[in-house]
């Protein structure tokens, strides 16, 4: 093939299988959810519509991937639990975890007019995840009791937080008189001074909220938030096969057993249990640190991207929307991280080169593979209308998958950069013809027979002598992909008015020839280690 030269890349590629017998927990957590419910005004201490929000995206998660059988959520996180024996994209971490917040991503930034119809996204919201292998049952309810524990102590203190903020005291004067109050002085804080009894609050303030599969009836801690309206927002039930629970205890013998999904797909608990060590749960979380000192490459891909361009009807065998829509989101990821020095994207995927030095997430795979990821996914669905003004996004929205390698040196990095582009020059050359052959008449079948064993000067001159095309001539985008770096602008410009005579820089998109020495002579800055 013509990118045998190239392909020894893929050597460099680790496994990173979650081994049977391990339950798989992929927890995500809010990125900056701080700012991000400041900037949209979410109620303090709890928005329900923002909590009712995150309930739908777990909903969805669960009906998209049938291997998640139960998830537990609050605030800005949520814990998706697959069941015991899951095969899902070969038990392989970072496909999980990256499939998992990618739609979630995907989904908050859809359903946000649900429940927020007045009020403008102002940026995307962005989650990490990672893997939580739990050698047993017992480490699962251990897992799950931690983080209900959590969901308790931080709704209490916040609870105070705001309510002490709201009756004229300033953050930091509000932390100062809860240091080192238990969780009865809470209470009675909340009662003597404000009038609230704490455990009349509602239950998903207090207790989370549990989305799992659906079974028989409903029992009555299940809420039918389909029948009523909050203001003017219609609150939408989960899912078809899906209930939303709210339950004191989820790591309990009797709530497991009161649902039959949970004891078929994962086991049952032997004996509650009320405390449990944080580090002991943190220990069985699968982490995995990349090598310093070498160049970190996050290959994102479209996950089942052959019918979602069906769907929405994509031009083929290339939609320049649709690839600029990849290009824009690829620009915002870098603005958004600067640790990404150089991109490169062709058709569903995107490479993202990390310098050599970075230090982003402490270079926790987990972490740069599910930021970059979920940031990209939101990114996608809030500039969709803009590349896209007559088409409505369908469900399920996108999604993408990712992983992390690590290379050594500048010419192995450069070598994989080359393989994908030679890879997009023969893929495109080949469903260009593909394609071309179909709307003649060929079948798909037939169109397929009639390449099978050509070569590239055969298929360019199929173009010619039966379609009139010049395949060189097609453009760049098609032919070479898109590289994505940091640039100078035209040095006339300058910061403001100042006299210090510096360029701007700005990312910019090109379709160039990136196997050439030229290019990188001619951008020497974007793998200047020394930057």
């Amino acid at each position: 093939m013509a990118n045998s030269k190239y392909e020894y890349v893929k050597s460099f590629e680790e496994e990173d299988e979650v081994m049977l017998p391990n339950l798989i927990v992929v927890r995500i957590k809010g990125r900056n959810f701080r700012r991000f419910s400041d900037v949209h005004k979410f109620e303090k201490p709890n928005d329900e519509k923002a909590l009712n929000l995150m309930n739908t995206c777990a909903a969805a998660i669960l009906e998209e991937y049938p291997d998640i059988v139960f998830s537990y959520g609050f605030r800005d996180e949520y814990s998706f639990v697959f069941k015991k024996k899951s095969a899902f994209y070969k038990r392989r971490a970072s496909k999980i975890l990256s499939v998992v917040v990618s739609l979630f991503s995907s989904v908050y930034v859809t359903k946000w007019k649900d429940y927020f119809p007045q009020m403008e996204l102002r940026f995307p919201p962005s989650f990490q995840s990672r893997i939580i292998t739990c050698a047993s049952m017992e480490v699962l309810q251990a897992y799950l009791t931690w983080r209900q524990n959590d969901c308790h102590v931080q709704n209490q203190c916040n609870t105070c937080l705001w309510m002490l903020i709201k009756c004229g005291k300033s953050e930091r004067e509000a932390q100062e008189v809860l240091k080192g109050t238990g969780k009865q002085e809470k209470n009675e804080l909340l009662f003597q001074q404000f009038g609230i009894n704490y455990k009349k609050l509602p239950p998903m303030f207090r207790q989370g909220s549990c989305v799992l599969r659906r079974a028989k009836r409903c029992k009555s801690e299940v809420e039918d938030i389909d029948k009523y309206k909050d203001g003017e927002t219609l609150v939408k039930s989960p899912g078809r096969n899906v209930i939303l629970v709210h339950s004191g205890n989820i790591a309990s013998g009797s709530f497991w057993s009161e649902h039959s999904c949970l004891l078929k797909e994962l086991g049952s608990f032997e004996e509650d249990i009320n405390k449990v060590k944080p580090e002991y749960v943190k220990s069985f979380e699968f982490e995995r640190k990349l090598l310093p000192s070498t160049w970190i490459v996050v290959r994102i891909d479209g996950r089942h991207f052959h019918g979602f361009s069906e769907e929405h009807e994509f031009e083929k065998p290339n939609d320049g929307q649709a690839l600029n829509l990849m290009n824009s989101c690829a620009v915002a990821v870098m603005e958004e991280f600067k640790d990404v020095v150089f991109s490169y994207g062709v058709s569903d995927e995107f490479s993202f080169v990390l310098k050599r030095d970075s230090q982003f997430h402490d270079r926790h795979a987990s972490g740069i593979v599910s930021v970059i990821v979920s940031f990209f996914s939101s990114m996608y669905v809030m500039k969709w209308k803009g590349f896209f003004p007559q088409k409505e996004l369908k469900n399920p929205p996108p999604t993408f998958d990712g992983r992390a390698v690590c290379y050594p040196s500048k010419e192995i990095l450069r070598d994989y950069l080359a393989w994908r582009q030679v890879d997009c020059h023969i893929n495109n050359q080949y469903n260009t013809c593909f394609w071309m052959l179909v709307k003649s008449g060929k079948s798909k079948s037939e169109a397929q027979d009639y390449l099978k064993g050509t070569r590239a000067q055969e298929k360019s001159e199929l173009l010619v002598q039966q379609f009139g095309i010049d395949y060189q001539t097609l453009p760049a985008m098609f032919r070479q992909g898109s590289s994505v770096f940091w640039d100078k602008e035209d040095p006339t410009e300058r910061y403001g008015d100042g006299p210090d005579g510096k360029s701007r820089k700005k990312v910019v998109v090109e379709h160039c020839n990136i196997i050439e020495q030229s290019f990188w002579e001619a951008h020497p800055n974007i793998l200047d280690e020394e930057r």
